[in-house]
């Protein structure tokens, strides 16, 4: 029976590593990195285009800088103002935008197989033609502090705000991608000049794309358009000072709410660091399983003390946050701390379920063909396998990694990350229900 067992995973291991498209590679003269996977079910072509320009390169003071500068290369080209730029992309139904992540600025289109050199057309000019229009600076800047104004009423986003200050300071990550109604006043429209001539380089970008064209048909259309696209960035992609751990703080954040957004936070790890894949398990296990996942278990079935509570971690150049977040009554957030807190020293003490940890497995792998189904999904994960560095097996390995994954290595990591006394508590609410 147990071999069985051992022969179905592998024979299962064996179909999602080959149902799995492949990832072509190729890299411009000019240094620009190509990454494709074919799917020819539907004439349709998706791509994304990343480079070394996202918030982590806003100045301290200026944080939001890429949000606008990705704005402004969507808005308008030095060709077309923002009418007629707007009516061509409609008239051709070319779907183009941008923007901007914690590491990267990101450029999308997605268009029929037939409008294809349009689409090449409209990302090449957005990229090399922008119009800097003083005008349209003005309307956009106005409608971002508008925006982050309204937010300031959003729990999730001062926590946010407040989670990235604690585990940062002023270091790069320091501040939340879009800025704050005071840092996006104190943007001017040469930031954004200076930002796109220090960073948009092809040198450590990536183009990733997916759908109904072959390497050998793309190749020729991009040298086309950005053949006169050169340079390397001022700064390194992949470079981010190592942050040192801030002392652990508690913050209250009043805001007029019958209910109480809690977040725990610390520090978690670099998207190149080996323990990725036994923490993205220990992390599903913990709270980004849905209902299936401890806290949730612990928390909210068996006591009620909670709407909902999750975890997650978000791998980057640098170390990236490792979060715990739940929503509840304001009477009720103490106790629910506590039961979190519970939670993390059990499995920190090496308490892990063999079974729940294989179900946990079975969860993430069942699901990984839907993280995949879509054109647009293959292009988000194949410009993070290229931006990152990561080897092109990295899909097909996926599944192996995951399974590879022991209770021993899942011991590893909570002891580690999930020490109590480690984690910044930040409350967002009222102080008394």
């Amino acid at each position: 029976m147990i071999r069985l067992i051992a022969l179905f995973w592998i024979t299962l291991s064996i179909q999602t590593a080959q149902a799995v498209p492949v990832i072509q590679s190729a890299t411009l003269d000019n240094g620009l990195r190509i990454l494709l996977i074919e799917a020819h079910n539907v004439p349709m072509v998706a791509m994304q285009l990343s480079l070394p320009a996202g918030s982590r390169f806003d100045a301290h003071d200026k944080a939001g800088s890429a949000a606008m500068m990705a704005a402004m290369l969507s808005d308008h080209t030095a060709k077309h103002d923002q009418k007629s730029w707007a009516d061509w992309l409609d008239f051709e139904a070319l779907h183009l935008g941008a923007s901007a992540s914690r590491d990267t600025l990101n450029m999308s289109l997605t268009v029929v197989k037939s409008s294809l050199p349009e689409g090449l057309d409209a990302l090449s000019e957005a990229l090399l033609q922008p119009g800097w229009n003083q005008q349209r600076f003005n309307l956009l800047q106005e409608d971002s502090i508008a925006s982050a104004v309204k937010s300031q009423e959003s729990p999730n986003v001062l926590a946010a705000q407040t989670t990235a200050a604690l585990l940062y300071g002023e270091a790069a990550y320091g501040h939340v991608s879009s800025g704050t109604a005071e840092s996006l006043k104190n943007i001017r429209l040469h930031d954004l000049k200076a930002l796109y001539q220090a960073q948009v380089k092809p040198h450590d970008a990536v183009l990733a794309v997916s759908g109904d064209i072959r390497m050998n048909e793309l190749l020729p259309m991009l040298n086309q358009r950005l053949s006169t696209w050169q340079g390397k960035p001022q700064h390194d992609a992949l470079f981010v000072p190592i942050v040192s751990a801030k002392p652990v703080q508690t913050k209250q954040v009043v805001l007029p709410t019958s209910q109480a957004l809690v977040q725990l936070s610390r520090l978690g790890i670099a998207r190149s660091e080996q323990n990725f894949f036994p923490l993205f398990v220990m992390n599903h296990y913990l709270g980004s399983g849905g209902f299936a996942s401890k806290l949730m278990e612990e928390v909210r079935e068996k006591r009620g003390l909670v709407y909902g509570v999750y975890s997650y971690f978000i791998p980057l150049a640098g170390q990236g946050p490792f979060v715990i977040t739940l929503q509840t009554r304001a009477s009720q957030a103490k106790q629910a701390v506590t039961v979190v807190h519970d939670v993390m020293k059990s499995m920190a003490a090496g308490d892990i379920e063999s079974k729940r940890l294989q179900a946990t497995k079975d969860n993430l792998t069942g699901g990984f063909a839907q993280r995949m189904d879509s054109n647009r999904e293959r292009v988000g994960l194949m410009a993070m396998i290229g931006f990152y560095h990561m080897p092109l097996d990295y899909l097909q390995r996926w599944t192996e990694k995951v399974n590879a994954v022991t209770v021993a290595d899942v011991q590893k990591m909570t002891k580690h990350y999930l020490q109590p006394s480690d984690w910044n508590l930040i409350q967002v609410g009222p102080v008394k229900e």
